[in-house]
């Protein structure tokens, strides 16, 4: 069945959310029982200084994110929660497996639509959706990229359902963040429940760094035996700068800006004390715009000139690869059941959520008729913003947001309000559940590698499904058991 043919879900139907610790019946689920117990002999005052300490600790390590368009100081320290999450081993595997099996044929999808095309002719997905979105470089046309590794990074975005079982919301092939607050929250935790922690059985991520460079420096390993790496960040005033100079620091790979690097024979080196040094690899947090201003952008000052060229010729790589956008465009989202299956000859492991594309009439009327009810986002916005949340929205807000979907029908896709599931978080002195989402962390290179942890972001005002850190909400550590339950 075509989209355009699927009838549209009962939007009426608004089931309660998933409680992570508790059942229905309001017993404590078995793999929180050692927190639980634990937070039983603790009182608000000792909750609330173990909640200082966690604070403490981010702001002596610099941890920050900043907000665009903020009246006050824009930068801050990211509001963090004393809690962990806590998901069970089996329950990983299936998003482990569900996740590898997501790149691997969204990366094939990617080296497709830059070659033969296969799937657009075949008509899986739509040519025009491809061909004329912004994030689609025809630059990259015919490139070769080693190990048809065009996504290196991935952080897809799960929610578990009303029922239980977890989804993909959207898909971050560009240039994700957030693993550097998985890593921080993972070191707070440590701190603010030590014995608990040690007899949890979690599984460690404190090897990520590792994997990152191991997978960066495997896009390069065919022609050089120990490739330079390095990070390419825009520089202090992004919002994600702490991250790009903790994950340089952490791979012992140097941090540069644009104006470090200098393309000669389309070799691409940065300035040095002891002089130019050749690069290899470019683990790249500049968006492609940005790269380079012969090829991308000409008012660019974040990348360096010719570097595009010398990745064509074959002396660089650059991770993610440019292009891999049109990958996790929110359009392109709704095909991605199809396009496993088309590519793997499988049915989607972790399904996604119903999504109404607004460029189908059909579709459009629908979404119109039901603003209260959806939650419409802008094709190619992040970070929270250009999106509507029909059922928290004012009459106002929606009128318009039925404008601008009429206008540009084709800017949108709208989703039911779903009911993120919820977890308890110290608010003040007193344990209370927040909505929460689940941004796990996928490298692939020569091979694929789930990360055995997850940011989870927390949406800190009450009632709010919103988890963005710029609008208002926060993180907490994620643990993934080894076993089926934790250990006493």
């Amino acid at each position: 069945m075509k989209r355009s043919e699927r009838a549209v879900v009962d939007l009426e139907a608004t089931p309660s959310p998933y409680d992570e610790m508790r059942t229905p019946k309001d017993e404590v689920r078995t793999h929180y029982a050692a927190l639980q117990a634990r937070l039983a002999t603790l009182g608000p005052d000792e909750l609330a200084e173990r909640q200082r300490t966690l604070e403490r600790f981010f702001l002596l390590q610099g941890i920050t994110f900043t907000v665009y368009g903020a009246e006050s100081s824009t930068e801050r320290i990211i509001p963090t929660d004393l809690l962990p999450r806590i998901i069970p081993g089996p329950e990983w595997a299936k998003i482990e497996t569900g996740l590898t099996q997501r790149l691997r044929a969204l990366n094939m999808f990617l080296a497709d639509i830059y070659s033969e095309q296969r799937i657009l002719m075949d008509g899986v997905v739509p040519r025009e959706l491809i061909l004329r979105a912004p994030s689609y470089r025809r630059v990259m046309q015919n490139l070769y990229v080693p190990h048809q590794a065009y996504a290196n990074v991935c952080g897809s975005d799960l929610i578990r359902q009303p029922d239980g079982a977890f989804a993909v919301l959207e898909d971050n092939l560009r240039v994700p963040s957030g693993v550097s607050y998985m890593l921080a929250n993972r070191e707070a935790s440590k701190r603010v429940f030590p014995g608990t922690f040690r007899g949890a059985g979690v599984r460690s991520v404190d090897r990520y760094p590792d994997m990152l460079l191991s997978t960066l420096k495997s896009m390069a390993a065919d022609w050089r035996p120990n490739p330079q790496v390095v990070v390419l960040t825009p520089g202090v005033y992004n919002s994600a700068y702490f991250e790009h100079a903790y994950l340089a620091r952490l791979m012992g790979a140097p941090l540069v800006e644009g104006r470090d690097l200098v393309v000669h024979d389309n070799m691409v080196y940065m300035r040095t004390t002891q002089g130019l040094r050749r690069i290899d690899v470019i683990y790249r947090r500049v968006d492609d715009d940005f790269i380079d201003p012969l090829t991308f952008r000409r008012d660019s000052g974040l990348g360096a000139a010719g570097l595009f060229n010398a990745y064509r010729a074959g002396n660089v790589v650059i991770c993610n690869a440019p292009g891999t956008g049109v990958a996790d465009d929110k359009a392109v989202y709704a095909y991605v059941p199809e396009i496993i299956r088309y590519y793997l000859g499988e049915d989607a492991i972790l399904p996604n959520i119903e999504t109404y594309l607004c460029r189908e009439p059909a579709q459009l009327s629908h979404v119109l008729a039901n603003l209260d009810k959806l939650v419409v986002k802008a094709v190619g916005a992040s970070g929270g913003y250009g999106m509507l949340v029909g059922p928290h929205s004012t009459q106002a807000e929606r009128d318009e947001f039925a404008q601008a979907l009429s206008a540009d029908p084709e800017n949108y896709i709208a989703q039911p309000t779903i009911q993120l599931s919820t977890a308890p978080c110290l608010i003040g002195q007193a344990i209370e559940s927040r909505h929460v989402d689940l941004r796990p962390f996928i490298l692939c290179g020569e091979k694929i590698v789930v990360t055995p942890g997850a940011l989870t972001r927390v949406a800190l005002r009450k009632g709010s499904l919103v988890v963005n850190s710029s609008q208002g909400g926060g993180s907490k550590d994620t643990w993934v058991l080894d076993g089926e339950e934790a250990r006493a």
